[in-house]
């Protein structure tokens, strides 16, 4: 990841430049205690926008968090995506966390999806988006995302057909949401219900490649054995 980075996300510039602005007309007319709150507030958003570097673990077949927050299930469910069965891990994004949202595995952007009703028509208070990643090895990931509101919008940073690194900043959750991670089946889960996670450096879970995990079984025999020897 590029230091370069700006360690406040751009989609809260915006709100946090009205403040400062608001802070200091207030300033003007009011004096200091009247620019005071916004002024808290400016603080306040820059914050809540934070955008820091994350260390992506160097894992084989690893799929990170794709954002702040806490495991809320784990569970077999019927993937309506991909129409195939997987594990779905729901995550409840922190309010006091980044908003930022990065990609769980690199790969392939396959196909979004963004839908605001539910499958019989009718209206939903979740204004819904997905996004279908595929990796060099044929892995499907889906990546949900859900929002109570059309205010708390959702931004994509990327489009499909693009391809995308694992923990890569790939959108933006104004003010959080929920966050549901589906994934292969025989996909090895790593959390727990309860967990807090961090975007792009926890891993959530394994993809099973039984060729990738027998080579690293083997290098941890080894090195047990150098240890034992020593």
């Amino acid at each position: 990841m590029s230091s370069a980075h700006p360690y406040i996300a751009r989609e809260g510039w915006l709100f946090i430049s009205a403040l400062a602005a608001s802070g200091f007309a207030a300033k003007f007319y009011f004096g200091l205690w009247g620019a005071l709150p916004f002024w808290l507030l400016c603080i306040a958003l820059a914050y809540l926008f934070r955008d820091p570097q994350r260390v992506i673990p160097p894992v084989p077949l690893g799929v990170v968090s794709p954002a702040d927050g806490e495991v809320m299930a784990i569970e077999r469910v019927h993937d309506r995506y991909l129409n195939r069965d997987a594990n779905k891990v729901s995550i409840r994004m922190s309010r006091l966390g980044t908003y930022v949202t990065r990609a769980p595995i690199e790969g392939k952007i396959v196909q979004h999806w963004h839908s605001s009703v539910s499958d019989d028509g009718e209206a939903v208070a979740l204004d819904r988006y997905a996004m279908w990643l595929q990796s060099d090895e044929n892995d499907d990931v889906v990546l949900v995302i859900g929002v109570g509101s059309r205010a708390l919008k959702l931004v994509c940073y990327h489009q499909t057909g693009e391809r995308i690194g694992q923990g890569e900043r790939c959108g933006l959750v104004r003010f959080g949401g929920y966050i549901a991670i589906l994934l292969p089946i025989d996909a090895r889960i790593e959390v727990a219900v309860g967990d807090t996670l961090h975007a792009g450096s926890d891993i959530l879970a394994t993809l099973i490649h039984e060729h990738v995990l027998a080579r690293q079984d083997r290098a941890k025999g080894r090195v047990n054995d150098v240890a034992q020897e020593t």
